[in-house]
């Protein structure tokens, strides 16, 4: 039996942190970019209308701040021996994150068989985000089965990792999750739960 282990990006391979704030962080607009989280942390924004607004926030992103975000951002560690380790034995990992596309993609170079984000356009941007291209928890799901198509495995062989709110439906959905570095939504929710700054250990729960 193979399985799919399913990664959630900010917050969770991202310690205390977010690829929006990073990224907000190379422009010098981290404020504004915190103050739209605690919006749609209060249910005051949804992910379309935050997709929107950060996108026009970036407005002069260059693909250097990109990569400079994605190279300074507070990953965990391990992340890249665990997804080797995974391949090792013959299983699947993915990311799929309600960030934008263009810095969950870049997780492929890292070892994920598949990254999936919300649907930016390319940087620098020289069209509008497309609010049905946003994900939600919900759609969290919908990815989750269609990459459980791709690899030729079911929800039951599926492990989640995550941390927050976003991550709700996708741990009900499938048998086996890991809330790593939680807050209050998933408790009581996941299989197991971990505390700490390396993947490797919180995938030892599941080894």
């Amino acid at each position: 039996m193979t399985r799919l282990h399913l990664f959630d990006m900010d917050g969770t391979l991202l310690h205390g942190s977010s690829a929006p704030r990073e990224i907000s962080r190379q422009l010098g607009l981290e404020a504004e970019t915190v103050e739209l989280d605690r919006a749609m942390s209060a249910g005051l924004v949804g992910p379309p209308e935050y997709a929107v607004r950060v996108h026009a926030l970036w407005a002069e992103l260059t693909t250097v701040q990109v990569t400079a975000a994605f190279e300074g951002a507070p990953w965990l560690a391990r992340i890249r021996e665990v997804w080797a380790e995974i391949r090792s034995r013959g299983e699947y990992c993915a990311v799929v994150s309600l960030s934008p596309s263009f810095f969950v993609e870049r997780l492929t170079g890292w070892g994920a068989h598949a990254a999936h984000g919300s649907r930016f356009p390319a940087v620098p941007f020289t069209e509008p985000v497309d609010p049905a291209g946003v994900l939600s928890a919900a759609a969290k799901v919908v990815v989750a089965d269609q990459l459980c198509a791709q690899f030729g495995v079911s929800r039951t062989e599926c492990v989640a990792y995550g941390d927050s709110l976003s991550d709700r439906d996708l741990f009900a959905a499938v048998p086996t999750s890991v809330a790593v570095n939680a807050d209050d939504h998933l408790a009581g929710l996941a299989t197991h739960a971990y505390a700490g700054l390396d993947l490797w250990d919180a995938y030892e729960l599941v080894r």
